[in-house]
């Protein structure tokens, strides 16, 4: 490893953290004219996505053949503890993501925020940047201080994102949950942390690769980091915050949650389980899949039933990163019998996921604040028909929703087309048990892409198909400028990574090579994706594309050619019942309620039927979460209950808290002596 003495040498970590540093000084430069919406969003969110798309430079040459991972000493931290950062392929990979996808959120955000929304403009311009600050210095972290310290800076910067609109009582609750969980899982890293030193008390990652560790320890540091980062994540059971946060938040902010925030916490499993810690038994692997696949099926069934499309798009995320983890969990299995090949297809298929998930998650999430700001709502029930008032938004948007729901050419088909791959290849596991129970995940993948795309169905077709449902709809106007140039941005991502996937194999290769010691094989050509073996499965985006292109430009040239451009427009079929009105279309219900009697076991549901006799008869579905209930709801009044027995303790006599004081410190001098 070149190691770098001084900050003054050129080199790709020296610029990053400069680059990480013009983050901060834009976002203190809002502070300058804090109010004033045209100086802030106008001028420094454009300097923010510039800044972007140098770290994004920067993580793409991490990634090249010929370079080696650098580190260096930062000048800051404690005297015995400074701060150590590093660039090596897994931390380039996921700053290209940051990088590419951040420029596009930024840009968008220009023309988003307002002047009005919460928080003075000059103050979010601060908050936002110092979020992408955290969020690339988490990645860059080679301590545990520094990875902390920079992973509670991006916690406490997003409560604040989060909780814009402070005045209204539910974001205010909101915040408290997210900011809840994410101490709780970071108070599991920094005991995981503690762990994986092994008793040397060097913080250093280096010093955690060469610790030796008993395998129930390393056993203990493995599941606190799947505890701690998947409530990052929003793993299940601990996701509850996620669908509360992401509404709350203002779009820009949770497009950033979702698509960059999440993946620093897959960044961070990624780098213990596969580089700090060393193979571990099968039943990691297996954990981490169960989990995955369970988080997936269950944040795809919720997003079938929601009314509100930003809990839609919350819980889809859920689904996504349950896809991630489940690479990952077979990334681990295939690890621990050294299948290399096997083990990178499946981290391959992960990481090329958690790409695809922050271009297309974010592209949705975007389009639905300008839908937002274009009608005021956000309930499903009360839109409609909006592709007639916003076509750049209906066109961008469109993108993202088939990109999502894993149809080709687009790029979400790339990754879970390799991760059914990776599943389909895992007969060869030299294990009796999980021969018959890990292909089972191929049918749970399957289920889940079909029903994403059923959300994406009724996430689509509510909003921008079909007739407005509210009068105010007609008045409906379409993105912005640069609103559409970050929507572009997106879309473009999602189009190029669909058309050239053999590219982003090529590129997560490095990211392989160090983590299980081998890369997916290369297709037939530039052109084609073969990651087993041609004889099993070829895939090319670019063939695809062009016989696309080629059958609808026949079809459109043997229209004019025949038909002459002869056409009779009529009124569609009214079912025989001409007096219907945009009330009477299919509504978010209507798509959810097949899938509320299917699945009705995972709801709690609470309904509200009509009885044919009731003069003003009500209908009502009201559907929550049964881990609320069930495991969060009794935890809270048991904490409750614990902290009222204990008030006594807080009598607030100074001399009682300096008698606590004094029996701590005789307790530690024992414990020490």
């Amino acid at each position: 490893m070149a190691a770098v003495s001084a900050l003054a040498t050129v080199t790709p970590l020296v610029v990053l953290l400069y680059l990480i540093a013009a983050w901060l000084l834009v976002g203190a430069l809002g502070l300058v004219q804090s109010n004033r919406i045209g100086w802030v969003a106008r001028i420094l969110f454009p300097l923010g996505a510039l800044v972007a798309l140098g770290v994004a430079g920067m993580g793409a040459l991490a990634l090249t053949a010929d370079f080696t991972a650098q580190s260096a000493l930062l000048p800051l931290g404690l005297p015995d503890l400074p701060f150590h950062v590093r660039l090596d392929a897994l931390s380039g990979f996921f700053l290209l993501l940051l990088g590419s996808a951040g420029a596009g959120i930024s840009i968008f955000a220009a023309g988003y925020f307002r002047q009005g929304e919460g928080t003075a403009p000059g103050l979010l311009c601060l908050q936002y940047h110092v979020f992408l600050a955290s969020m690339a210095m988490v990645i860059l972290a080679d301590d545990a201080y520094l990875f902390m310290v920079a992973w509670e800076t991006m916690a406490l910067s997003s409560y604040f994102l989060v909780t814009t609109q402070h005045r209204l009582p539910e974001i205010r609750r909101a915040g408290f949950l997210y900011l809840l969980m994410a101490h709780v899982g970071a108070l599991a890293l920094l005991l995981c942390f503690g762990v994986l030193h092994g008793g040397s008390w060097q913080m250093t990652f280096d010093a955690m690769r060469g610790a030796t560790l008993a395998p129930a320890w390393a056993s203990v540091a493995f599941v606190l980091a799947l505890f701690g980062f998947g409530a990052k994540a929003g793993m299940v059971p601990l996701h509850v915050w996620l669908p509360e946060a992401h509404p709350a938040a203002p779009s820009p902010v949770s497009a950033m949650m979702s698509a960059l925030m999440l993946k620093t916490a897959i960044y961070g499993l990624l780098r213990v389980s596969l580089d700090l810690l060393h193979v571990g038994p099968w039943w990691w692997g297996l954990l981490t899949l169960g989990l995955g696949l369970g988080t997936a099926l269950y944040g795809a069934i919720f997003a079938a039933v929601q009314t509100d499309m930003k809990r839609l798009l919350a819980y889809s995320s859920i689904e996504n990163i349950g896809l991630i983890l489940a690479g990952i969990g077979l990334a681990l299995v295939c690890r621990s019998f050294d299948m290399r090949l096997l083990a990178a297809l499946a981290l391959a298929a992960a990481l090329i996921h958690a790409f695809n998930h922050a271009f297309f998650k974010s592209l949705l999430f975007l389009a639905t604040g300008s839908v937002m700001h274009a009608t005021g709502e956000r309930s499903l029930g009360k839109l409609g028909g909006l592709i007639r008032r916003m076509p750049w938004v209906a066109m961008l948007a469109l993108i993202g929703s088939l990109a999502i729901a894993g149809l080709p050419p687009l790029n979400g088909f790339v990754s879970e087309w390799l991760l059914l791959q990776a599943f389909l290849q895992t007969p060869h596991i030299p294990h009796a048990f999980l021969n018959m129970i890990v292909p089972l995940g191929a049918a749970i993948v399957s289920l889940t892409a079909a029903l994403a795309g059923y959300v994406m169905v009724k996430f689509y077709g509510v909003i921008f198909l079909g007739q407005p449902r509210e009068p105010a709809l007609r008045e409906a106007h379409d993105a912005g400028a640069l609103e559409r140039l970050g929507l572009i941005w997106l879309a473009l991502g999602c189009v190029l990574i669909g058309i050239f996937p053999q590219v982003a194999l090529d590129v997560v290769g490095r990211v392989t090579l160090s983590l299980v010691g081998t890369t997916v094989q290369h297709g037939q050509s530039a052109w084609w994706m073969t990651p087993v073996a041609s004889n099993r499965a070829s895939y090319s985006g670019l063939w695809l594309w062009l016989g696309l292109l080629l059958v609808i430009g026949a079809t459109f040239v043997l229209v004019r050619l025949f038909h002459h451009g002869r056409l009779r427009r009529t009124p569609p079929w009214d079912c025989g019942y001409p007096w219907q009105t945009p009330r009477m279309q299919d509504t978010a219900e209507g798509f959810g309620q097949p899938i509320r009697h299917l699945f009705g076991p995972v709801f709690r549901q609470q309904r509200e039927l009509p009885l044919p006799s009731d003069l003003q008869p009500r209908y009502s579905v009201l559907i929550s979460d049964r881990f609320w209930h069930a495991l969060y709801l009794p935890l809270a009044r048991l904490t409750r209950r614990i902290a009222d027995s204990l008030a006594f303790l807080q009598g607030g006599r100074l001399s009682i808290y300096l008698l606590y004081s004094f029996v701590t410190l005789i307790f530690l001098l024992v414990c020490v002596q």
